[in-house]
Order: structure tokens, then C-alpha cells, then sequence
């Protein structure tokens, strides 16, 4: 692959996944349906939003890639609760 043709492809495919960190929503894939119903696909992002949170049990500043859903969930349940939780379902490898 020649070297311009390579960096236009890190550039377009090379993103982070729109993945939330703690409820683990990610992009769906739906149609446009316009005036006379022609359908046509089209995707629905997440609303995700990168994060910090401050982790009171070891002093320090953690961040996430998190939804408006998991800015309630961290709120109701805590911090530390939510991210053991996570690490489980396998969302987070280490926090």
C-alpha cells in the first residue's frame, strides 16, 4: 500500500469504537424514511461523552467514554460499584 493511500486509511478506520464504557450501548443501524417511504440505512450513535471521574478510594482521576445512561447509572450506584461491575462484563480490562 503506498504511504499516502495508508495514512488516508489510519485516518478514516482507525477511530476508537463508539463504545460505552459502562452500559456497553453502541452504534445501531436503522433507516431514513423519507416523504414517499423510500428507506434508506443509516446509523444511530450513542450520546457518549469522554469523562472524568475522580476515584475517592485510591485519590486519583479516572476516565471513560461514557453515555448520558451511564452518567445516571455512575450517580445512583457509585463510582467504584459500577466500574467493578463493568470490569466484569468485560467493558473495561483496568480502570
Amino acid at each position: 500500500m503506498r504511504p499516502v493511500l495508508k495514512n488516508l486509511f489510519e485516518k478514516h478506520y482507525k477511530k476508537m469504537s463508539r463504545i460505552c464504557q459502562i452500559t456497553g450501548k453502541k452504534m445501531m443501524v436503522g433507516n431514513n424514511v423519507s416523504h414517499s417511504k423510500r428507506r434508506t440505512k443509516r446509523r444511530f450513535y450513542p450520546n457518549l461523552i469522554t469523562k472524568r471521574f475522580f476515584l475517592e478510594e485510591e485519590n486519583r482521576w479516572v476516565t471513560l467514554k461514557v453515555t448520558a445512561a451511564g452518567i445516571r447509572t455512575i450517580n445512583k450506584k457509585g463510582l467504584k460499584a459500577v466500574l467493578k461491575e463493568s470490569e466484569e462484563k468485560g467493558l473495561i480490562n483496568i480502570y
